[in-house]
């Protein structure tokens, strides 16, 4: 969920106050650092769950500001595009029953703002990307009604100075040449098409740099063994197309600044890092403003008098670097703390999934910042990025490095290693054996079938297409049967294939 901005033209005399504010801002940030005066009574955990709106025949339903107001509950916002809503989860503990609690809510918040959906002619769907967006759903007049996304699609298309370009090429489906996608958008849209889950972890200023070099570790395995995201514009292309797909769709480089090197938007990084510094120093010198607006406030002289600054510019800039694992400065109650947001999980397919994939991750995570010898020191950065890309493209069939183990499916690096060390780490923050036992059990039971959403998706779309349907026909067949499987709750791996 973003700041809202004005939609106001910005001059030359905004950005370089816009600059000389964010300088500001990393100045009070390093003094805080230094001065300790960051808040960690104890681990919490938050998350933010992006949606889909479809009519009764499985189209998009460009219906989120009449379906917002019929829900009626302040956890519930506008995204992106018409057809996007966003759930918004006050954090809460980690430890004992929570992750069951929060399940239980989940569940019963998404089945009541679905019931008031139909009240408009809508369902509501969790799916990374919705397989029957077509070229028309890419139109700026599409974008939500709010400031923020005009004025973001607006700087991001001059910032570029020409159409958005979408081109990538797909990991066959079973017994089929593979698909390329080449198309354009005059609009940001497209990134409309990417919904995910935003897992947040509260951590010490501290160990922050552990967690964030863990979650970059972390990311290709994540996505490999949670894949949901494998149509697009009619066409089968990678088991989680939400990665290429949001690079692409926000991207302000023209090609001959991709050929100089210069470093995109959406961005995995370059380096491991030792502080939470580094990354907000790496995007105020890299990244250009977007949204060159600046408050009221003066950091350094709210610190100077005793208070907590709200760094508001370095903030709305982060928000504009859209890290697959983005360092997050906030403050409530007039106490600061230091998150990790990790972005790479799609939406969905059910409930228990995204808690299952939720619970990996942040048993995981706990694990691996505890080993004797760091694991980032064992792996290159690089190594990290490609897996990210392998496991994207190729879900449980990718081929990711480990160290110690080498080159393995993220399915058997899972099951053999990272399993174990997940019950580890979820033991380590406190979290009861039932929660425990629950959702690593799904995780276990997916790698085991090797079936993702992505895989049920690939595999009864073609199912549907031996049968003799057309793509659009199979397509929406298989979005019909994965609603009515998604609200029914069971995990995606228990899932029949075909309707």
């Amino acid at each position: 969920m973003g700041t809202d901005v004005s939609s106001r033209t910005f001059t030359r005399e905004d950005r370089q106050r816009y600059r000389e504010r964010m300088q500001r801002c990393m100045d009070a940030l390093g003094t805080m650092l230094v001065e300790e005066s960051f808040s960690f009574p104890r681990q919490q955990m938050g998350l933010e769950i992006e949606l889909n709106l479809v009519d009764a025949a499985c189209r998009p339903a460009m219906a989120n500001s009449e379906v917002l107001e019929k829900i009626d509950d302040p956890s519930f916002t506008l995204e992106l595009g018409q057809h996007n809503l966003e759930v918004n989860v006050p954090p809460r503990e980690l430890a004992g029953n929570e992750t069951l609690d929060l399940e239980r809510e989940l569940v019963s918040t998404l089945a009541s703002a679905d019931d008031k959906a139909h009240d408009a002619g809508t369902s509501i769907v969790m799916i990374g990307v919705l397989p029957t967006l077509r070229q028309e759903h890419f139109e700026r007049r599409w974008l939500s009604q709010q400031a923020r996304y005009t004025t973001l699609n607006d700087q991001i298309l001059a910032a570029r100075g020409e159409e958005v370009v979408l081109s990538m090429e797909g990991s066959p489906l079973p017994g089929r040449a593979g698909e390329k996608l080449s198309s354009y958008a005059e609009s940001i849209m497209p990134e409309a098409a990417c919904t995910s889950v935003q897992l947040h972890l509260q951590v010490a200023p501290d160990d922050f740099a552990a967690h964030w070099n863990v979650a970059q570790a972390l990311a290709g395995v994540q996505v490999a063994i949670a894949a949901n995201s494998p149509f697009l514009l009619g066409r089968a292309l990678w088991h989680e197309t939400r990665i290429p797909l949001f690079l692409q769709a926000t991207d302000t480089r023209t090609q001959e600044l991709k050929n100089q090197g210069v470093r995109p938007r959406v961005w995995f990084g370059e380096r491991w890092i030792t502080s939470i510094f580094d990354l907000f120093e790496e995007n105020v010198r890299y990244f250009p403003a977007l949204l060159p607006e600046t408050g009221d406030e003066d950091p350094l002289d709210v610190l100077g008098s005793g208070g907590t600054p709200s760094l508001t510019e370095l903030r709305l800039h982060n928000g504009t670097v859209w890290r697959w694992n983005r360092p997050v400065y906030d403050v409530v109650d007039g106490v600061p703390h230091l998150r990790v947001e990790n972005r790479v999980l799609p939406a969905g397919p059910t409930v228990l999934d995204t808690m299952a994939n939720a619970a990996f991750f942040y048993g995981a995570q706990r694990a691996l910042t505890t080993l004797e010898r760091p694991l980032w020191t064992q792996m290159s950065f690089h190594a990290a990025e490609e897996n990210l890309y392998a496991g994207s493209r190729h879900g449980m069939g990718a081929q990711l490095y480990w160290p110690g183990i080498g080159w393995v499916p993220p399915d058997e690096l899972v099951l053999r290693r990272l399993l174990p060390l997940a019950h580890e780490g979820l033991r380590a923050c406190g979290v009861s054996d039932a929660a425990r036992e629950r959702y690593l059990g799904v995780i276990e039971a997916r790698c085991l079938a090797r079936r993702t959403g992505s895989q049920w998706q690939r595999d009864t779309v073609a199912l549907l297409e031996e049968r003799g349907a057309d793509r659009d026909a199979a397509l929406s067949a298989m979005l019909g049967r994965y609603v009515e499987l998604s609200h029914a709750g069971e995990p995606v791996h228990t899932w029949p294939v075909g309707l």
